[in-house]
């Protein structure tokens, strides 16, 4: 089992940052990738970003890029979302999650942090 505790998320003005953080504790060794998930108010959830933990490749999503950084600090095993240039439509709930196959289906989720970018 793993588990994932995520914070950082706040209130923050049109074109300001934050920075999410999630914190994996348990079978850590099990873990072949990490990401970011958001879900706004009657919205269905959407992939922000991902990062390998071997290797550390990445992936954005199109709305983020350019904006958003996923990084990963393996020694703290946790895992990083910068945000930067924030906008009112970045406005949802960030959940951490984690997978045990690159290929996989997502098996551990966070509790969530809520992110409010006001305009």
């Amino acid at each position: 089992q793993v588990q994932l505790v995520e914070s950082g998320g706040g209130l923050v003005q049109a074109g300001g940052s934050l920075r999410l953080s999630c914190a994996a504790s348990g079978s850590i060794a099990s873990i072949a990738a990490m990401g970011w998930y958001r879900q706004a108010p009657g919205k269905e959830r959407e992939f922000v970003a991902l990062i390998l933990w071997s290797g550390g490749t990445t992936s954005h999503a199109e709305a983020v890029k350019g904006r958003f950084t996923i990084s990963r600090d393996n020694a703290k095993n946790t895992v990083y979302l910068q945000m930067n240039s924030l906008k009112p439509e970045d406005t949802a709930v960030y959940s951490c999650a984690a997978k045990r196959a690159v290929s996989g289906r997502w098996d551990y989720w966070g509790q969530g942090t809520q992110v409010t970018v006001s305009s």
